[in-house]
């Protein structure tokens, strides 16, 4: 099953700290967010991924053209670097496609210009590339396929914290909340699609609005409802949080950690 991951956008939001470079490459400790996403993915043997591009899309191309395992793991160096083993973990080997859609393109857009590169897939995931959970995949897509519908998007609690009004049609306030009182849900950017959701898109479609609407008109959207870890990057304070969590070795989104490089197995490569 492939994972399409939505690389382009400008990020404007948390463009203090994306401006050199796209959003789902704004480090969290020292590895991109998008990094950590896609570990996550893999953890459940997920590894072919299509990327799409956008916002400097050299950023993220030459990321993975230079990319070396070992910088990102503990290892052994001989032979004045000739010979480096890596401990513990192998480092996945994922299959990625890279794919140009554009920079002005909404996420609806950049699905659509992907889609023959998900042709052959009864389904396929999603994600906005922007934001990591500890979501149970393997529960989700189960769920979703037991279904029979064409869509799911993981419901999570907001991260923020607001003050929510009640009120009459003169102004007058009956009463103030707080937002985690309330019983907000609003989409946690992680998907499952069938192929059939193409039917359901137009050209120009932004992908929540119309076609999510022609879905619900349809009975073919499901929401995986989710209570447990999530954080969008989208400010700064947000990605304090996910780099405090880097920083102190509590990543959520870890589900499967492996034995440490004391007692792993090395592996040898060029």
């Amino acid at each position: 099953m492939k994972t399409v991951l939505f690389c382009g956008g400008l990020g404007t939001r948390i463009r203090d700290v994306s401006d050199s470079v796209p959003k789902p490459m704004v480090p969290i400790g020292d590895k991109p967010i998008l990094w950590h996403l896609m570990h996550y993915y893999s953890q459940f043997g997920y590894n072919d991924f299509v990327l799409c591009l956008g916002y400097k899309a050299n950023v993220v191309k030459q990321f993975f053209l230079n990319y070396r395992p070992q910088i990102y793991a503990d290892c052994v160096v001989s032979g004045f670097g000739d010979e480096v083993e890596i401990l513990g973990d192998p480092q996945r080997d994922w299959r990625i496609t890279m794919i140009d859609t554009g920079i002005w393109r909404n996420v609806g857009e950049r699905l659509w210009a992907v889609r023959e590169h998900v042709a052959g897939e009864e389904m396929f995931l999603a994600n906005y590339s922007d934001g990591l959970c500890d979501v149970n995949l393997p529960e989700m897509i189960t769920a979703f396929r037991k279904s029979g519908k064409t869509a799911c998007f993981i419901a999570v609690r907001p991260s923020f914290s607001l003050h929510l009004v009640d009120m009459g049609l003169s102004g007058k306030v009956e009463r103030i909340r707080a937002s985690q009182d309330a019983n907000l849900w609003i989409n946690g950017g992680f998907f499952v699609f069938r192929n059939e959701i193409f039917d359901y898109m137009r050209d120009g479609d932004e992908l929540v609005e119309a076609p999510f609407q022609r879905l619900i008109d349809a009975d073919q959207l499901m929401a995986f409802k989710h209570e447990g870890f999530w954080r969008p990057m989208d400010t700064l304070k947000d990605k304090q949080v996910l780099e405090e969590l880097v920083e102190r070795g509590t990543m959520p989104w870890r589900l499967h950690e492996h034995p440490s490089s004391s007692g792993g197995v090395a592996r040898r490569i060029a």
